[in-house]
């Protein structure tokens, strides 16, 4: 079966959902807002500019999970959805989703987001299928530490081969969609690449390989 891919931030969303996450715990009193505001802004840098360490992230975004119980978490990041998700998502962010789901592609979200912050996300486009960041659970609690391969540039390949192994399907006919150029090893690799409101990086390769370049920010 035909897989569409779509990366969640800033391609389907109109802004990080991770970034977003700590701007909302900052908010609402649950961090110091001054050192947390700074750390989530020097990651965001490093992610945008291709120099993120992924592990070292997650253990500055998996502390906060793992000083709180699964049943709290919850709470919050249903405040969170509410509250900042749902303007995130554009209308035609959902058409673009339902006119691969009318045409019985599969639906496959694949992110360098860890799985809390994104599963929700997943679940209110509809799409079962989720590759994420994993936080490692031990004794019913979040770790610090990331659970397997991170979905993060090549780490989505080796993701995305796992699984589609796991499932007998291949990547014959298959769409992704993304901003950003951590994608490229991915973008590179299926048969329908597609540039969504790209950053310079990749505008310009989309450009010079003749990629579909799109918006869903109207």
């Amino acid at each position: 079966m035909t897989l569409a891919l779509f990366d969640l931030d800033n391609t389907l969303l109109k802004g990080d959902s991770d970034y977003q996450w700590g701007e909302f715990l900052v908010r609402k009193g649950l961090v110091d807002a001054k050192t947390h505001a700074e750390a989530n802004k020097r990651f965001y840098g490093h992610y945008t500019n291709g120099t993120l360490n992924i592990r070292e992230y997650a253990a500055f975004t998996f502390k906060f999970l793992s000083e709180h119980s699964m049943e709290q978490l919850d709470q919050w990041r249903s405040e969170y959805l509410q509250e900042d998700i749902h303007k995130m998502i554009s209308d035609a962010a959902r058409a673009l989703v339902e006119k691969h789901r009318a045409l019985g592609h599969t639906l496959v979200i694949i992110t360098a987001t860890n799985s809390f912050v994104t599963r929700p996300i997943a679940t209110e486009f509809g799409i079962e299928n989720l590759l994420a960041v994993e936080p490692k659970i031990e004794n019913g609690r979040y770790t610090t530490e990331i659970d397997g391969i991170p979905t993060f540039r090549e780490g989505k390949i080796e993701r995305l081969k796992g699984w589609l192994q796991d499932r007998s399907e291949t990547l014959e006919g298959s769409y992704f969609y993304s901003d950003s150029h951590n994608d490229l090893p991915l973008l590179e690799i299926v048969d329908h690449p597609i540039a969504v409101d790209p950053d310079d990086i990749l505008r310009a390769k989309a450009i010079a390989r003749a990629w579909p370049i799109i918006s869903l920010r109207s």
